[in-house]
């Protein structure tokens, strides 16, 4: 069964089949061929995999993140940003992993702070001089933070997947997501003082007051919203339910820039990313429930256990395997069909499932900057009007950098678990 399986999927990838397409249309032969399985069982684990209160996170923080976008938050977050780092050499390279860093705390999704932030400050880098290519290298990797800080939508699937509290996961990822923040912006730092990128603009304190009085509201949202889960006043749910109130108030109400007319769209493009998600763990789900029958991870596992009792070269096989599968696989996909793969082997190798799961969820946003399925690039590609090969080249000391934060966060273990160690 695994075999027709496995070869089923390899055959309709090679004829060009939608990925989630593919996923499902391979199960379902699986299913045929063994003739085990009635194959009502399809669509009962599709509805099951999604019938989830956790997973309702997801569409609520992606409506919420559009509707701070549309509603003027993400222009002020910029603002603010550039009132902190914009006197840097390459300042609005700065301000565009800042602002990105900001906006994470909000929508969750690294497609969305990328189109949010890039939209506004892409543009504006180019008009200042700073080479297309470079720009958006800068922009795609501030982004891919967006699924680091929390909330993630990444973390809210390896929480769902594994059982694993996704407060403590959120928390988890606050310094590595800082970690890497800082990092970019030095590289960006650096790369600018060598071509000579940015303004002769000076620190004003004063600035910094008056944009951060204007964004107050903005910068609410994260505060509110990690306040809450981590104090264990709402769950990781609820807080996207009270982001997408939050954020129609502060852009209906407070800053004036949201429209009933915009709301349809906004509802419908938020719909349509949500549901590509949930197809796809919904048909993710029935390949790894076969896998799992199979006893596929567990052998996985075992194998790569036997190839060496080496703690350390463990862990660097499991980061080389999930690097590879997020350069060819979507994130949702690549969680669902490793993550059972991972998670028996943690007992031996001696990592915690929180730690784990910050360590996958930063593995696959280092492929979101690699083609050829690397959101990031693909989204600050299109809006540079740059072709992905050339920004792909432009990006490698960005992921240079990255490579070395994973290795950190990977054998340094109370960079992820101090804050998770905090909660009760």
């Amino acid at each position: 069964m695994t075999t027709v399986l496995l070869v089923a999927l390899i055959v309709l990838f090679l004829i060009n089949v939608p990925l989630s397409v593919a996923i499902a249309g391979s199960s379902i032969i699986a299913f045929i061929v063994s003739g085990n399985f009635p194959l009502l069982m399809v669509t009962q684990r599709m509805v099951n995999a999604v019938d989830s209160f956790p997973l309702m996170a997801v569409p609520l923080f992606m409506l919420a993140g559009a509707l701070m976008d549309v509603g003027g938050l993400s222009k002020r977050i910029v603002d603010f940003a550039d009132s902190l780092v914009g006197w840097l050499p390459g300042g609005l390279a700065a301000v565009a992993i800042v602002a990105s860093m900001f906006f994470a705390g909000i929508s969750g999704s690294a497609a969305a702070d990328t189109a949010a932030v890039g939209g506004l400050l892409i543009p504006s880098m180019i008009s200042k001089g700073y080479k297309n290519d470079f720009s958006a290298a800068v922009q795609a990797s501030g982004g891919s933070i967006g699924v680091i800080i929390p909330p993630s939508i990444p973390m809210i699937i390896y929480g769902f997947i594994t059982g694993t509290s996704i407060s403590k996961l959120f928390a988890g990822g606050i310094i590595p997501g800082i970690l890497m923040g800082l990092s970019l912006i030095l590289v960006a730092v650096i790369i600018s003082k060598k071509y000579g990128y940015g303004s002769n603009v000076k620190f004003n304190l004063k600035n910094v007051f008056i944009t951060f009085k204007r964004a107050a509201w903005a910068l609410g949202a994260p505060i509110i919203i990690l306040g809450g889960i981590l104090g264990g006043i709402f769950t990781a749910t609820e807080a996207a339910a009270i982001a997408v109130i939050y954020g129609f108030i502060v852009g209906k109400f407070i800053y004036k820039e949201l429209t009933f007319k915009r709301i349809p769209k906004i509802l419908l493009d938020s719909s349509v990313l949500a549901s590509v998600i949930l197809f796809i763990i919904s048909t993710a789900s029935i390949f790894g429930w076969i896998l799992t029958m199979q006893n596929i991870p567990q052998i996985v596992g075992q194998h790569l256990i036997s190839l060496t009792n080496n703690r350390i070269v463990l862990i660097l096989l499991i980061n080389l395997m999930l690097l590879i599968a997020g350069t060819f696989m979507e994130t949702t996909v690549s969680l669902i069909l490793l993550v059972p793969i991972i998670i028996p082997m943690l007992p031996q190798i001696g990592i915690d499932p929180i730690h784990m799961g910050v360590i996958v969820v930063v593995n696959l946003a280092i492929g979101m900057l690699t083609p050829p399925l690397g959101i990031c690039l693909i989204v600050s590609s299109g809006i540079s009007r740059n072709s992905i090969s050339q920004v792909s080249r432009a990006i490698l000391p960005f992921l240079a950098i990255t490579i070395v934060d994973l290795l950190i966060i990977s054998f340094w273990p109370p960079v992820t678990m101090y804050l998770p160690g905090l909660l009760k």
